[in-house]
């Protein structure tokens, strides 16, 4: 700081000040230099700081749970709507097959109670020589969290067989339940709405 004389000279102690900037400052200078300034300046930068690091790290925060929860609905439509088609797309040629890709999406109640029918289906679609082909017409996730969903699905499917060889459509209306099981959702539920 500039010391004053008291015939106005200032003489430069402490910081380096010449007598020129003593002067240039005018008879306030003193006023509002004090030594608690430096203090109170270093202290609101330092708030200003903290609260800048603190509202940048909530926004980061913020910003990596809306990817996160955007990832998880996009896997979630996807494995729904693989699970629509697995179940709308059988075919009596390679019907052992077809099963196994709805088995491999499936897990719970579903998995049991198609398992349980996959035999008498069998039969059925080769006696009759079903030939089922599926399509996702849309998907919308209802409600969800991180371990369980429930998801809407239209599906149409192409169905020829004997009894209708040119084909016959099917509109389905699904409603499934998809839990996240061994990192990745499968469907533990599937009905019929409309």
């Amino acid at each position: 700081m500039a010391a004053r004389w008291p015939h106005g000279i200032g003489v430069g102690i402490g910081r380096g000040k010449s007598a020129g900037e003593s002067e240039s400052k005018g008879a306030g200078a003193s006023a509002v230099e004090g030594p608690g300034r430096g203090r109170a300046l270093r202290i609101a930068l330092g708030l200003v700081a903290a609260t800048l690091a603190a509202t940048t790290g909530w926004l980061g925060t913020e910003r990596y749970e809306r990817a996160e929860e955007a990832g998880r609905d996009q896997d979630i439509l996807a494995a729904a709507r693989q699970s629509a088609l697995n179940f709308t797309s059988l075919d009596y040629r390679h019907y052992d097959r077809d099963s196994k890709n709805v088995l491999s999406g499936a897990t719970g109640e579903f998995a049991e109670q198609f398992s349980a029918q996959t035999a008498e289906l069998t039969k059925l679609v080769a006696t009759n020589k079903s030939v089922s082909e599926g399509q996702v017409l849309e998907a919308g996730i209802v409600e969800s969290d991180e371990r369980t969903a429930r998801v809407l699905v239209v599906a149409d499917s192409k169905v020829t067989n004997l009894s209708a060889p040119q084909g016959t459509s099917r509109n389905y209306r699904l409603q499934l339940d998809l839990v996240y099981e061994g990192g990745r959702w499968l469907t533990s539920n599937v009905e019929f709405v409309g």
